[in-house]
């Protein structure tokens, strides 16, 4: 199971819906009939060219899906930069008794697998292909393929996160949250590369919510650290 899949699982756990449908079926007279049947022409008679057309909810409004590169680059990336910290807050658990880490760690968990879904629609939307985790980034923390092939900023390394895996307790928390913060801090340099570039208007909210939840935060875990 992947980092997605199980912050997925934790979100939707227990959340099965059961739809039912009621067919009723009145009957009418043949004079019902044909009465309904000159009502109805007599509305079609009526309608002009400037009848209201009305949409129906899921009607996308004409220019909502504007983007750029810029846009692009930011929601492929944020993806892949977003899983690994939901593989990262999804090892506390297992390793610590901390109930302040472990509750901030829920909540990156949760708030980052949303973004990761919102994202993913987006790019579909986009008909542009959503990044998959192992494939995208190398051990170093790299992107290794696409036109934003690069260091992604804050990203943990394969040794970084193999010396996570291996602490526990006290030199746990402290790894995770000097990894967090630098996570985070990347995060919100992309944040800012994505405002000063990007045109689509819900991929910036996303980029202020990024910078403004990941920034307090960063804030909660310095404070964490006694710095």
């Amino acid at each position: 199971m992947t980092p997605l899949d199980t912050a997925r699982s934790r979100r939707h756990a227990g959340l099965i819906g059961i739809a039912a449908a009621a067919l009723v079926v009145a009957g009418c007279s043949p004079d019902q009939e044909s009465s309904d049947r000159t009502a109805t022409s007599a509305v079609t008679a009526g309608a002009g060219p400037s009848s209201a057309v009305v949409s129906s909810p899921g009607a996308s409004t004409p220019g909502a899906s504007s983007h750029n590169q810029a846009d692009v680059e930011f929601t492929s990336t944020m993806i892949v930069h977003h899983m690994q910290a939901v593989e990262m807050a999804d090892l506390v658990e297992r390793r610590t008794d901390n109930a302040e880490l472990i509750a901030l760690a829920d909540r990156i968990e949760d708030a980052q697998g949303n973004e990761i879904d919102q994202m993913t629609d987006r790019l579909r939307s986009w008909g542009v292909a959503v990044p998959d985790h192992d494939d995208d980034h190398g051990e170093d923390g790299h992107m290794q393929h696409g036109p934003h092939a690069g260091a992604m900023a804050g990203m943990m390394t394969a040794e970084q996160m193999a010396a996570l895996r291996a602490a526990r307790g006290a030199e746990f928390d402290r790894l995770w949250l000097e990894g967090m913060i630098r996570h985070h801090r990347g995060a919100i340099e992309m944040a800012d590369e994505e405002l000063a570039e990007g045109e689509n208007p819900a991929t910036r909210r996303l980029a202020e919510q990024v910078k403004t939840t990941q920034q307090a935060e960063i804030d909660q875990m310095e404070k964490m650290l006694g710095r």
